[in-house]
C-alpha cells in the first residue's frame, strides 16, 4: 500500500472542463406549468390517437368496472395455507387477504397497476401508503395459460415481517413504483410524521410526462394562432425537443446489407428520457427535467453481479437501458424511437419489420443467415439477437444488448445463450458445434468484455489487468467502462491508478461514476488529489459522489475554498439521501457519511432510523454493532444483534457479525457456533468460510477447520486467503505434500508476491 500511497500523492489537481450533457433549452419567460393532456389533444389528434389504449395510458388506473381485469366473484387462491378471495362489496373491488398481523383482513382496491400480461392492484394503507398486492392477474388469453390468479413470488413464503410481504416496504407504490407510472409525481413523504402525501398531475403517463409541462407551448400556440411568428420563440414554448431524429435517413449499403445513419447523433436526450423509467436505477432528486442528463436525478445500474450475466446479458429484472447501451446499435446512433413509436409504444413495423428498416432482408431473413425454416422461432431476429427473460412470472422481456449469440461463452462462462433458450434438451457445447459448423468460426459479436468482468468476480490473478485494459478501451461502451472502474476498487495499485485517473475526467459522466466508485479502496488523506476537479461537475451524481469521498479528508489538505466547496456539495449529498428519507438503505448511508465526518453520534441516530423504517435491515443493525465495538459499548452491540437475529434468525450476516463479536468477548464455543452458522448459510461468500475455519483452528481443532478451507476453495478457487490459511494448516499438520500443493496455487494467485515464491521453495527442500 505504501508504493500507491507515494503515487496518489504525486497526482496533482486537474482542471478540467466537462460538457454538460443533454441540457434542458433556457426557459423563455415564466416557468412552465402542467397543463392536461386535453390541453395537447386539440392539436395533437393522431398522436393522442395512439397513446389512447397503450401502456403509458393504462400505466395505472381508478378500479373500475371497466378497468378492473381481475375476478372478483368470490373467486379464491390458495398459497402456503393462506386463501385469498376477491369479491365485490357496496360497488368497490375487495380482497380478504393477509393483513401486517399475518390475520386475513378486507381490503378495497383503491387502484389498478398495469394492463398486460398482467395486472396488479393497490390497496390504501394509513400515512398515504398504497401498497401492492403480491396476488396479480394473468390477463393473458386462457390459451396461453392466463385469466387466472397467481403470486409474484410463487416459491417463497412471506410473512409479514418480510419487506417483500405485499404489506411490507418493498411494496410501497409510493417508493417502488409511482414515479414511472404517473404524470408529474411528487412522493411529499414526511420523516418526522413517517406519511406520505403523494401527488400528481395525471395518473397515468401521459404527454408531459415525457415532453414536460406544457404551459408555456399552449401559450405558443395560442399567440400563433393569433398572428405571432415562429421567430418569437424558436423552442415553440417547449421544455423539451425530440430533434435526434429529425431529418436523419439511414440508408442500407449494398456491401454490407447494413445501414449506416447519414447524420451522428450528437446527444441522447431521448434515450436518457426513457431510461428513467425503462433502467434498473435509483432516484437521488425529484426534480427531474425532460432533456437533462439521466444522472442528474437518478443512478443507472451498472454491470454488476446479480443484475448482469458477465457478458453483459440481463439476469434480474434491470429493464432495457443498462442493456441497450451495451449494443452497437447504440454506439451507431439508434434511439429507442427508432424501433418504437413513441405514442403508441409498438413497434414501428412487426416481426423481422422492425429489423428490416436497417438490415438488408435478402441478406439477413434467410435461411443461409440464421439457418432455421422460414416462419419457424429461429428465423425471428429477436429470438437469436434479443433472446427474451421472464419476469414476474408471466412478463417476457426482451434483451436490449442485441448481441451475437455466444454458446461458446456458456461452455467457458456458464452464461446463458439464445441457442439452448430454445433447444433446451441440447448442451451448450453442441450449440458451440452447430455456429462452428455454420459460419466456420466462433462469432466474437460487438461485446468482447464476458472473460475480463468474469475475472473480476472470482478474483482470478489477471483480473486487474483485465480490468485497466477494458477500462482504458475507447472503443468499448461507456457503461462497460464504467463497470470495469468500479470493480477496480478490489484490486487498486499502482498499476491500474492511471486508468482511474483517466476515467474521472471522461466526457461520460457514467464512466467519472465509475471512476469515483474505484477511489474506495484509495486512502482517505490522497483522494482530494483525484476527487476535487469533480466537486464542480455539472452531474448531480458525479458531484455529490465526489463529495461523499472527500467527507473524510484532513482538512489540511484542502484549501479554505475548497473545504466551503466539498461542505456545499455534501450538503446535495445529503439532499440526495434525503430524498429517499422513507428507505432503511439512505438512513445507512448517512450514517457512514457522518462516521466519517467523525459525527459518531449522528451515525448512531441514522442506524437507529434505518433501524426503524424497517426493523428486518440487517445492515443497520450490522454497523450499529460495530459503532458500539468502536466506542467499547460491546455490550450495546450484542444486544441489537441478537435482537435482529430474533427477527431474521436466518442471516448470515448477524451471525457472522454475533460470531465476532464473541470472539473479542472470549465466548469460544459460541462464537465458533456463530460463525459456523454464517459459513453454511451463506457457502457464496468466500470471507464467511475462511474465518470460520480461522476460528475452528484456534479454538484447537484443526481436523475440523481443513475440510471447512477445502470446500470453500472449491467453490472459491482463487481465494488466496483460503490458499494461504490452507498452506499454513496442512504444514502445521505434518501433511507438506498438501501444504506443497496448495503453494504452488498460491503462486499462481501471486505471482508478484516473493514471499510465496520463498515459502513455496521452503516447502521442495527436503524435510530435516
Amino acid at each position: 500500500m505504501k508504493s500507491l500511497q507515494n503515487l496518489l500523492a504525486l497526482v496533482f489537481v486537474l482542471s478540467v472542463t466537462f460538457p454538460v450533457l443533454a441540457a434542458a433549452p433556457s426557459p423563455q419567460g415564466e416557468a412552465a406549468a402542467y397543463v392536461g393532456r386535453a390541453a395537447c389533444a386539440g392539436c395533437h389528434q393522431a398522436e393522442t390517437e395512439r397513446w389512447q389504449g397503450s401502456h403509458h395510458d393504462l400505466a395505472m388506473q381508478e378500479a373500475t368496472e371497466g378497468t378492473v381485469l381481475g375476478d372478483f366473484n368470490n373467486a379464491q387462491f390458495t398459497r402456503f395455507g393462506v386463501t385469498s378471495t376477491f369479491f365485490r362489496q357496496d360497488g368497490r373491488f375487495m380482497v380478504r387477504t393477509d393483513g401486517p398481523d399475518g390475520a386475513l383482513h378486507d381490503y378495497a382496491i383503491r387502484y389498478v397497476f398495469g394492463v398486460f400480461p398482467l395486472q396488479q392492484y393497490l390497496i390504501e394503507f394509513p400515512g398515504g401508503r398504497l401498497q401492492t398486492l403480491g396476488i396479480a392477474w394473468d390477463s393473458r388469453p386462457r390459451a396461453d395459460g392466463g385469466q387466472r390468479w397467481f403470486h409474484l413470488y410463487p416459491d417463497q413464503q412471506l410473512t409479514p415481517a418480510n419487506p417483500l410481504h405485499w404489506t411490507g416496504p418493498d411494496q410501497t407504490w409510493n417508493y417502488m413504483c409511482a414515479e414511472c407510472h404517473s404524470t408529474n409525481l411528487k412522493k411529499n413523504y414526511d420523516p418526522q410524521a413517517d406519511r406520505y402525501a403523494t401527488a400528481w398531475s395525471e395518473l397515468n403517463v401521459s404527454c408531459e410526462a415525457c415532453h414536460g409541462p406544457g404551459s408555456r407551448h399552449v401559450a405558443w400556440a395560442k399567440a400563433r394562432e393569433g398572428g405571432a411568428t415562429d421567430g418569437a420563440d424558436p423552442d415553440k414554448g417547449l421544455v423539451v425537443r425530440f430533434t435526434e431524429r429529425a431529418g436523419v435517413e439511414w440508408p442500407i449499403s449494398p456491401d454490407t446489407g447494413n445501414a449506416r445513419r447519414r447524420k451522428p447523433r450528437e446527444t441522447r436526450v431521448e434515450i436518457d428520457l426513457c431510461a428513467r423509467c425503462h433502467a434498473r436505477r435509483g432516484l437521488i432528486a425529484e426534480d427531474y427535467t425532460p432533456g437533462r442528463s439521466l444522472l442528474d436525478t437518478h443512478l443507472p445500474q451498472l454491470l454488476t453481479a446479480g443484475m448482469y450475466y458477465p457478458d453483459g446479458q440481463m439476469e434480474d429484472e434491470v429493464y432495457n437501458y443498462g442493456s441497450f447501451l451495451q449494443s452497437r446499435m447504440y454506439q451507431k446512433g439508434v434511439t429507442c424511437s427508432d424501433c418504437h413509436d413513441p405514442h403508441s409504444l409498438k413497434l414501428r413495423a412487426p416481426g423481422n419489420g422492425v429489423c428490416a428498416q436497417c438490415h438488408q432482408v435478402e441478406r439477413y431473413d434467410t435461411a443461409a443467415h440464421h439457418f432455421h425454416p422460414p416462419g419457424t422461432t429461429g428465423a425471428g431476429c429477436a429470438a437469436c439477437h434479443a433472446p427474451a427473460t421472464t419476469y414476474m412470472v408471466v412478463d417476457p422481456r426482451h434483451d436490449h444488448s442485441f448481441r451475437i449469440p455466444r454458446p461458446d461463452l456458456s461452455v467457458k462462462l456458464g452464461t446463458p445463450n439464445a441457442c439452448n433458450q430454445c433447444h433446451q434438451d441440447r448442451t451448450p457445447e453442441w450449440a458451440a458445434a452447430k455456429v462452428k459448423e455454420w459460419y466456420g468460426r466462433q462469432p466474437a459479436g460487438y461485446q468482447t468484455f464476458a472473460e475480463a468482468l468474469q475475472a473480476a468476480r472470482t478474483g482470478a490473478p489477471d483480473a486487474e489487468r483485465r480490468l485497466a485494459q477494458l477500462a482504458a478501451g475507447q472503443d468499448q461502451p461507456a457503461i462497460v467502462r464504467a463497470t470495469a472502474l468500479a470493480e477496480l476498487h478490489r484490486y487498486l495499485s499502482p498499476k491500474s491508478l492511471a486508468v482511474v485517473q483517466q476515467g474521472l475526467q471522461d466526457a461520460d459522466p457514467l464512466v467519472r461514476l465509475g471512476a469515483l466508485s474505484a477511489l474506495e479502496a484509495a486512502p482517505p488523506e490522497h483522494r482530494p488529489a483525484l476527487a476535487l476537479p469533480l466537486l464542480q461537475d455539472p452531474v448531480r451524481a458525479v458531484r455529490t459522489q465526489a463529495a461523499r469521498w472527500l467527507a473524510g479528508a484532513p482538512a489540511d489538505q484542502l484549501t479554505p475554498e475548497q473545504q466551503v466547496l466539498r461542505e456545499k456539495m455534501l450538503a446535495e449529498y445529503i439532499a440526495t439521501q434525503q430524498v429517499n428519507a422513507d428507505r432503511p438503505e439512505a438512513h445507512l448511508n448517512l450514517g457512514l457519511l457522518y462516521l466519517d465526518q467523525g459525527q459518531p453520534g449522528a451515525a448512531e441516530a441514522a442506524y437507529q432510523t434505518a433501524l426503524k423504517r424497517q426493523p428486518t435491515f440487517t445492515p443497520a443493525a450490522v454497523n450499529l454493532a460495530d459503532l458500539y465495538r468502536l466506542q467499547g459499548r460491546d455490550d450495546e452491540g450484542e444486544q441489537v444483534l441478537r435482537e435482529a437475529l430474533r427477527r431474521e434468525p436466518g442471516s448470515a450476516d448477524l451471525h457472522h457479525a454475533l460470531g465476532l463479536l464473541l470472539v473479542r468477548r472470549q465466548h469460544s464455543d459460541e462464537a465458533v457456533a456463530a460463525l459456523g452458522q454464517a459459513a453454511e448459510r451463506q457457502p457464496g461468500n468466500a470471507r464467511y468460510s475462511y474465518v470460520y475455519a480461522i476460528a475452528l483452528h484456534s479454538a484447537g481443532k484443526p481436523a475440523q477447520a481443513i475440510p471447512v478451507l477445502e470446500q470453500a476453495h472449491a467453490r472459491h478457487p482463487n481465494d488466496r486467503d483460503i490458499v494461504q490459511a490452507l498452506v499454513t494448516f496442512h504444514r502445521e499438520q505434518g501433511n507438506r505434500f498438501a501444504a506443497r500443493l496448495f503453494a504452488e496455487k498460491l503462486v499462481k494467485l501471486t505471482p508478484d508476491d516473493p514471499g510465496a515464491r520463498q515459502l513455496l521453495e521452503q516447502l521442495r527442500q527436503p524435510q530435516q
